[in-house]
């Protein structure tokens, strides 16, 4: 089992939190049956049309990563503020909005995300900043947290424009005022 994020409606009214109908993504089964779309770009937005949910788990070291942050999509800080693992419609678009800027920089670097297209989207994002240095040595901290114990980097297979539907998901949740639950 994962970490899935489920587009449900905010507030909540009563004790649960009611799922967004699938119909409000219906537009991602487009995309889904394009023949130029690669399988896992395809799979991810069927799975959305079908569901109004993403499986996160394999995003969720990506994210934390781009967004400088621990359990992004598990909703760690709003579990702690209010009881329950919850993404809130302005969290949503900060999240939409870290992924489309990821997505853009990345365009450079071609299709394929890797760890080392990551890395150099991040240092060249933070190269020109006022703390750059500072930045620039705990972007490496990071990156090197996520190495495994033989110094080997994690095997991310995603492409751009996967990672494109993946900022709709949470820029449809933001735009349309949902909330999106970590079900893990």
């Amino acid at each position: 089992m994962g970490l899935d994020n489920v587009a449900v409606k905010w507030p909540r009214t009563g004790r649960f939190y009611d799922p967004v109908a699938p119909a409000e993504f219906v537009d991602f089964a487009e995309l889904a049956d394009d023949p130029q779309v690669s399988a896992p770009t395809a799979a991810l937005a069927g799975h959305i049309a079908k569901t109004g949910t993403v499986r996160a788990t394999a995003y969720t070291e990506l994210v934390d990563l781009l967004l400088g942050l621990d359990g992004v999509l598990y909703a760690t800080e709003a579990a702690a503020e209010d009881e329950d693992p919850v993404i809130d419609p302005d969290g949503c678009a900060w999240i939409a909005g870290g992924l489309e800027r990821f997505v853009e920089s990345h365009r450079e670097h071609g299709e394929a995300v890797t760890f080392d297209t990551v890395g150099a989207v991040l240092r060249a994002a933070l190269a020109g900043g006022r703390l750059a240095d500072q930045q620039l040595r705990w972007l490496d901290n990071r990156l090197d947290g996520l190495r495994d114990e033989s110094g080997g980097a994690p095997q991310w297979s995603f492409s751009r424009s996967e990672l494109g539907v993946l900022s709709r998901f949470y820029r449809r949740c933001a735009d349309r005022g949902f909330a999106v639950y970590a079900d893990f």
